[in-house]
């Protein structure tokens, strides 16, 4: 039998448990709104026809030890070097999340550079990597609302991990990883550019995809649909905006 169909014999994509189903997180974690609707969305945006679907949107709550497999072993190794540097963990690393088989060091953005910096260069750790950053907009998760995501690869051990990193809407700012990882570049100027995250330090962060003067930020979760009506073989198509709703 291939390992696709799972080592207990049981086809993943065919266990129809709750803990095979994408999104179940049953009631751990933290919730940060209830959505409903398909999308999310209100004032006429809903045309999906699913208007009366209601569910938690959760957050997954920190890991207890032990983490597992080669996790244990990479948190130890980082807590170490952070230490050996006069930084204590906990003034460092907000969580530590092990979710769907990934781990993610959720850092406080202060220390973000300096723990980038020890992944990449301590030998027992080694993430050479960092194949991009990707913004999030939250919303309901007051305080925290824009997330940026990076993702590490450890080409030496063969490992792939994440680092998370929240800023408040009011202070979007959060320090460049150019200096660490150049590749990043280009990624942070797209999250500025869609979700207006700061990165401070970046050599020049300006917008990469929408024009120099375009006005907020297209990928947050508040940006307005907008649009123009548009004519149709005799017939009007509202703007997005303006489209009812079945909800």
């Amino acid at each position: 039998m291939s390992d696709a169909n799972g080592a207990n014999g049981v086809n993943p994509e065919k266990d129809l448990s709750a803990s095979n189903l994408p999104g179940q997180r049953g009631q751990g974690g933290e919730e940060i709104r209830v959505q409903r609707g398909m999308f999310g969305a209100n004032n006429g945006g809903d045309t999906s026809g699913y208007g009366g679907l209601v569910r938690s949107v959760r957050l997954p709550g920190p890991a207890t030890r032990p983490y597992g497999g080669w996790f244990d072993e990479v948190a130890d190794e980082l807590e170490g070097a952070l230490e050996e540097q006069g930084l204590l963990p906990e003034n460092a690393i907000e969580k530590t999340v092990v979710d769907r088989g990934e781990l993610t060091f959720h850092i406080e953005r202060e220390h973000l550079v300096r723990v980038a910096r020890t992944l990449r260069d301590d030998p027992a750790l080694r993430f050479e990597l960092c194949t991009g950053v990707s913004g999030v907009h939250y919303p309901n998760d007051k305080g925290r609302e824009l997330h940026a995501v990076y993702h590490l690869r450890s080409i030496t051990h063969n490992r792939l991990i994440r680092l998370e990193v929240s800023a408040p809407d009011s202070d979007p700012h959060i320090p460049s990883l150019f200096e660490v990882y150049p590749t990043n570049d280009w990624h942070e100027r797209e999250t500025y550019d869609f979700f207006g995250i700061v990165f401070d330090g970046h050599p020049a962060l300006t917008r990469i995809m929408m024009p120099d003067d375009w006005q907020g930020f297209p990928q947050r979760k508040d940006y307005p649909l907008g649009g123009i009506p548009v004519e149709y073989k005799g017939a009007q198509i509202p703007a997005p905006d303006q489209r009812r709703s079945y909800s």
